[in-house]
């Protein structure tokens, strides 16, 4: 048997319908009706899809009685805000550069 691929927040966020359950239940928790009645997809993808989103860390499951609700740790992105963050300070130093090359070429042919 296979293993399972190792299930992270990035495996959560990649897909723009787990995006928008997290949104959804970020702003309130919502129960698996609740949450279906709002996409054009069938009840069990959209329990597969917050299945993923409890194994990702994403989502926890509490049980109210007969209802279980679902709610957002949005605490997880941290790792997404982290990991983003590397790459924009990159990307700030190269269009800095870039700046300061255009900006001595400009100047050069001001000159001439």
């Amino acid at each position: 048997m296979a293993a399972e691929a190792r299930r992270d927040v990035f495996q959560a966020i990649s897909d723009p319908t787990r995006r928008q359950i997290i949104e959804l239940i970020a702003q309130k928790p919502m129960n698996l009706n609740a949450i279906a009645e709002q996409f054009d997809i069938s009840r069990p993808a959209i329990s597969n899809h917050v299945k993923l989103l409890v194994e990702c860390g994403m989502v926890t499951i509490t049980e109210r009685g007969r209802e279980r609700l679902c709610s957002a740790r949005l605490d997880s992105l941290r790792e997404v805000a982290d990991w983003a963050q590397q790459y924009s300070k990159f990307w700030t130093m190269k269009f800095d550069s870039l700046d300061k090359f255009l900006n001595k070429t400009r100047n050069k042919k001001k000159s001439k």
